[in-house]
């Protein structure tokens, strides 16, 4: 925000020396003493920690830009590959070039060669970023024996994934929930699948656990507690592990005292949670909506994932929005409306500030990638020369709000992170370093304290 340029000492006195003022006005000096500036310090101090407890802010790590879920029984070592394959093939079945997504999806046509060119490069390089391995309900209910042996498989798959570099950015499984039926199945399987990582050579980087079904701050708090265990037993640092909590459920938004109950999990989480994860059929079934009407843009939803939103903020936990059931399968025609429909939801999503969602089907990958590059490429511009104003300005007499640079900093590392953005053309475009946007996104980034470059 623009602010009237600061006026010297020298400037005042010679407007006083020409003007009728007879003499000088003395300038006042302080009249409280130093003590009460240390009374409030120290007044404050349990809040100021609790602020930092709960309000760390982003991460500073990369987001994925979707979710794919793989029911266990059909993960293999091969499937990230395979669903990029697929998603190319349905590109070059339904969308042979360029124009023709653009077409179909509504792409300005100054961006569809770009967004084309590097949807497909996406889909042959890192097809999925975000994996989870189903236990839930993409599994459903087996005899024990052959869940162990699952959790036991899943875990060596992703263990030589990681080893011989074709992981995705992020792994890991859904359990089942901690609800009294499945309760010690999960558990069970949590267990099993991280031991199988610890027996492999260790817990990867990019290893990411799912508890689906939470209704209750209690059921975080009994999820914690089986992650202290396994911390325990094998000499991890604590908080080694962190989770993301599904929001599948009524009661997780508005508990039955009027509370926010996803704000109270979050907290008992004890800063393990990661993300808040939407599950859309689940919720919209919890509430009521007729199956036709089940949908990520209905207003159950809009009203379920801004109650997230709110409560996430500032938290470092991320929201990730829901899914779309309508698959893009069938004869072309078919395939272009369930491209549109998808396509249309991931940029709502985006304009409402949830950068992350949920494919089903290796046929959502070009839409996915293609609505996410658009949204950061036509955006490009103007995000760039805005972030340059700022810095350019930073030490003159204009000081736009701190916020401006980190949002503006945060939608360009985004677009980097996901390959929508180069760094070399943002860099060209702002003057700023991969280093310097980090500073400004977020100080846990390991970053600069910025001001200029």
């Amino acid at each position: 925000m623009a602010t009237d340029a600061p006026v010297s000492c020298t400037t005042w006195a010679t407007a006083l020396s020409s003007s009728s003022v007879p003499e000088p006005v003395a300038v006042s000096g302080s009249s409280l003493a130093g003590t009460v500036g240390q009374e409030i310090g120290a007044s404050l101090a349990s809040v100021d920690a609790e602020l930092a407890r709960r309000y760390p802010g982003d991460p500073g790590t990369r987001q994925p830009v979707h979710t794919v879920y793989v029911p266990a029984d059909a993960f293999t070592a091969t499937t990230l590959r395979t669903w990029g394959d697929r998603a190319l093939a349905a590109l070059d079945e339904h969308a042979p070039d360029a124009s023709a997504l653009a077409e179909v999806l509504g792409i300005p046509q100054e961006l569809a060669e770009p967004v084309h060119d590097r949807v497909r490069a996406k889909l042959e390089r890192e097809p999925v970023e975000d994996l989870r391995i189903d236990f839930e309900d993409g599994y459903g209910p087996r005899p024990d024996a052959e869940e162990d042996e699952a959790a036991a498989r899943a875990a060596r798959l992703v263990a030589e994934a990681y080893a011989d570099g074709t992981a995705a950015p992020y792994m890991g499984i859904r359990m089942k929930c901690m609800e009294a039926a499945v309760r010690d199945r999960g558990i069970r399987t949590t267990d099993v699948f991280l031991t199988g990582l610890m027996r492999a050579g260790g817990l990867p980087e990019g290893l990411v656990l799912t508890l689906p079904k939470v209704t209750y701050p209690e059921q975080v708090t009994a999820f914690v507690r089986l992650l202290e265990a396994f911390e325990e037993t094998h000499g991890l640092p604590a908080g080694r592990l962190g989770f993301e909590i599904q929001i599948e459920t009524s009661q997780s938004i508005l508990a039955a005292d009027g509370t926010a109950a996803v704000a109270r999990m979050i907290d008992a989480a004890r800063g393990r949670a990661t993300g808040l994860h939407y599950g859309t059929f689940d919720y919209s079934a919890c509430v009521g909506v007729s199956p036709a009407y089940q949908a990520s843009d209905h207003p159950a939803a809009d009203h379920a994932k801004a109650v997230m939103q709110v409560a996430a903020a500032g938290t470092g936990v991320r929201v990730c929005d829901g899914s779309t059931n309508v698959l893009p399968v069938g004869p072309t025609r078919q395939v272009h409306d369930a491209w549109r429909l998808h396509h249309g939801l991931t940029r709502r999503a985006l304009a409402r500030a949830y950068y992350q969602g949920w494919d089903m089907h290796p046929g959502h990958l070009p839409t996915r990638y293609a609505a996410v590059y658009s949204f950061y490429r036509e955006g490009l511009g103007q995000a760039a020369s805005r972030l340059a104003a700022y810095v350019a300005k930073a030490g003159g007499d204009v000081m736009d709000e701190p916020a401006t640079a980190k949002a503006l900093s945060g939608y360009l590392l985004r677009g980097i992170d996901c390959g929508a953005l180069d760094t070399a053309e943002v860099e060209a475009l702002t003057g700023l370093t991969r280093a310097h946007l980090d500073g400004f996104a977020s100080p846990r980034r390991g970053g600069l304290t910025v001001t200029a470059p």
